[in-house]
């Protein structure tokens, strides 16, 4: 059974969300204060975080940091705020997933989901002969989910990851932002282009040289993106 951890102050919200997720067969347990939630998130182990912006004592942007520092667990980060640079910096910080308040609970059970299955059949294949990805310079362990430029190991977060290999493993293919928000994130993209945006950048300032004008990942303006070779 998946263990989550929510962290959110409005009781009421926090119980909706356990309620639901409780009856999808999940073990959840609730924090209401942003100093404890983050240090029940590093010291213990969970299967996925749900995170709130606004919270007392640490807000949600700083226990996510924390929490990729050490963990590449899934995090969806829940805010009753909808400007666009809170979802870009919640993103940047290494979430998987941002949902705007008010949200139904059936759309957080199916993001859930969808999360957690990735990511175990991603971290599951530990056993087998490891399948490695390499071009021009990069290379990419798909079993160890490593990935070095030059030689130099760099650090990616999961959905960073699953982005470059993706890429990386079909060149030359123009893909829009839909077409990768579907592939990546298992939904249909409702207005969240701004994930694989801040996601590219990401990914950019780890495997370019230069990011104004990048070698691997190339924009093709009013489309989408392809890895060149």
């Amino acid at each position: 059974m998946s263990k989550i951890l929510i962290v959110e102050d409005e009781e009421a919200i926090a119980d909706l969300e356990r309620d639901y997720l409780e009856l999808s067969g999940f073990e959840v347990e609730v924090v209401n204060d942003g100093e404890v939630g983050l240090k029940r998130a590093l010291e213990e182990e969970f299967d996925l975080f749900i995170l709130d912006l606004m919270l007392p004592n640490v807000d949600g942007f700083e226990i996510c940091k924390q929490i990729r520092n050490t963990k590449n667990t899934p995090i969806l980060m829940v805010s009753a705020k909808k400007d666009d640079i809170d979802k870009i910096r919640g993103l940047g910080l290494g979430a998987d997933d941002y949902i705007t308040k008010p949200f139904s609970p059936s759309e957080l059970v199916a993001r859930v989901k969808a999360h957690l299955a990735r990511y175990d059949r991603l971290i599951g294949s530990t056993n087998q002969q490891n399948d490695i990805v390499e071009i021009r310079g990069i290379k990419i362990d798909k079993t160890a989910r490593r990935v070095w430029i030059n030689e130099e190991e760099k650090q990616f977060t999961t959905k960073e990851f699953d982005l470059l290999t993706f890429l990386a493993e079909h060149p030359n293919h123009v893909y829009t932002k839909e077409d990768l928000f579907r592939e990546i994130w298992d939904m249909e993209s409702v207005g969240d282009i701004a994930t694989v945006t801040v996601h590219i950048k990401k990914i950019r300032e780890k495997i370019e040289v230069n990011t104004a004008k990048p070698q691997y990942i190339e924009t093709i303006w009013g489309v989408g993106y392809r890895f060149k070779i």
